[in-house]
């Protein structure tokens, strides 16, 4: 778990707020607690690394709105609803606004902090995607135009006879192009490289549209 990973607490009750934070401090997660989903909004101002734990029946500003909310102002933390028995049908509804899970009260503490611990490897693994995605974008506008075209083919299964036919160039200039692209995108094979592709969008039925920005 990342060292600023902060599990966010919103919930009216004062005592559950405590209850919770005492919960997961001896644990060892990072805690900060809001009264209410407004309270939410309007201290954490950016996303940051953790994730959320929300009651769904709130004054003002309840769970179900919260995940709107939080969606329409660029959040991406993980966001786990606490329901009672008898909010199932809420519950399935914050799902469809992109909760990750709930958990019915009263909950075991084990079951709870499991819950917690899948949000946050979750919220790291998305975050860890979005680098790497960033990564090979940034590599890629490092490529020549022809490059592109080349890895279009390459990543379409095409052979290097193929593509120099279609670009009307050479096999040798093809496989110039190849190593080039190789270098400059840091792959060490071909699989490598179609990997990289695919993850930007590239599909291999030479659809290379995010190739072209």
């Amino acid at each position: 778990m990342p060292s600023e990973a902060i599990v966010h607490v919103v919930d009216d009750d004062l005592a559950v707020r405590q209850s919770l934070s005492f919960l997961l401090a001896s644990d060892g997660f990072p805690v900060r607690l809001h009264e209410s989903a407004s309270a939410f909004l309007d201290t954490v101002k950016t996303p940051t690394s953790g994730c959320i734990i929300t009651d769904v029946r709130m004054p003002g500003i309840d769970g179900i709105e919260f995940l709107r909310r939080l969606k329409g102002q660029g959040f991406t933390l993980p966001v786990i609803v606490m329901t009672g028995h008898a909010d199932v049908p809420l519950a399935v509804e914050a799902m469809k606004e992109g909760a990750i899970d709930f958990i019915e009260k009263p909950f075991d503490d084990d079951l709870f902090l499991a819950a917690v611990r899948a949000a946050l490897k979750r919220q790291e693994q998305h975050a860890h995607h979005d680098a790497q995605t960033a990564e090979v974008r940034a590599r890629v506008q490092a490529l020549s135009e022809r490059e592109k075209q080349v890895l279009e083919g390459l990543v379409a299964g095409k052979a290097n006879k193929i593509i120099a036919y279609d670009l009307g160039i050479s096999p040798r200039t093809v496989e110039i192009y190849r190593a080039n692209v190789m270098s400059k995108m840091q792959a060490s094979s071909l699989s490598e490289l179609v990997r990289m592709a695919l993850l930007i969008g590239v599909r291999p039925e030479g659809g290379g549209g995010a190739l072209k920005e």
